[in-house]
């Protein structure tokens, strides 16, 4: 039974991570080719440097990206607080199950509904463009905000509200209350959301096909566009950069976060 389990992990580790690992060894083939490996070589690295259109679009990911994460943080967060404070079970369960229709509702379906609403508001408004970076941030933010609310609003659960009362008592106004004691406590499901959504915006291709327009276009929307021809391999190599940028970011989280139990229980142990 130990065997077949083990058969049962392995497989699963490569079906997951051997296309990884094929992008990543073709992406230092010169040749360019999937018939032919000619050798390692940094070519289709310097030749992604050079490749402005692919640049542009990574910029305009991570721009947007960085904005949509910060936005549904934001929002998020305090919208979490909200449904933490209130007392009304039946309008809380109404509002976390609305909260959670994004996120069970096809990406397909949102995207649509999105193009339209944003195509009759601007038809309302008579603008003539009214697809852009602006709506992009608004879908994106709106996607990614279940996600923000699902990881903090079990901190606000979890967290002592004697403690809260406690500095209030003290002379701190609801506001300082929140900034001083509850936030700090609440802080990793704050950043564990802020990633997710950073993540989610970076990878998102169907609601962005949907409300994007041809003067800014994000990195997927750039790749897909290239498998009407052909795939360079230079997008090959800006994939691997962005895997190894991706596996640093979490070596560094783990290891901040092995110092911060480490240091944790050093100061239990002196007290």
């Amino acid at each position: 039974m130990k065997t077949l389990s083990r058969i049962y992990m392995w497989l699963v580790f490569a079906l997951l991570y051997a296309p990884i690992l094929v992008l990543v060894v073709y992406s230092f083939n010169k040749g360019g080719s999937f018939a032919e490996y000619t050798g390692v070589s940094f070519y289709w690295y310097s030749e992604l440097f050079h490749d402005s259109a692919a640049l542009l679009s990574l910029k305009n990911s991570l721009m947007l990206a960085v904005s949509a994460a910060a936005l549904s943080t934001l929002i998020g967060t305090f919208a979490a607080l909200g449904l933490d404070r209130m007392r009304n079970r039946y309008l809380k369960g109404a509002i976390n199950s609305a909260t959670n229709i994004p996120m069970m509702n096809p990406d397909i379906v949102t995207g649509v509904s999105m193009m339209l609403l944003f195509v009759a508001v601007g038809g309302w408004l008579k603008l003539t463009d009214t697809l852009g970076f602006g709506t992009m941030l608004i879908a994106h933010t709106t996607f990614c905000l279940p996600y923000v609310i699902l990881s903090v609003l079990p901190r606000f659960r979890q967290f002592d509200k004697s403690l809260r009362e406690a500095a209030m008592d003290l002379g701190c106004t609801p506001a300082q209350s929140f900034f001083k004691v509850e936030l700090p406590q609440i802080l990793p499901g704050v950043v564990s959301g802020l990633i997710m959504a950073f993540t989610l915006s970076l990878d998102d291709f169907v609601i962005s096909h949907f409300v994007s327009s041809p003067d800014f276009q994000t990195l997927p929307l750039y790749i897909y566009n290239q498998t009407a021809h052909e795939v360079k391999f230079s997008m090959y190599a800006l994939c691997t950069l962005i895997i190894i940028a991706i596996l640093a970011l979490l070596l560094l989280v783990n290891f901040a976060g092995g110092i911060g139990d480490r240091t944790k229980k050093r100061k239990e142990a002196v007290k």
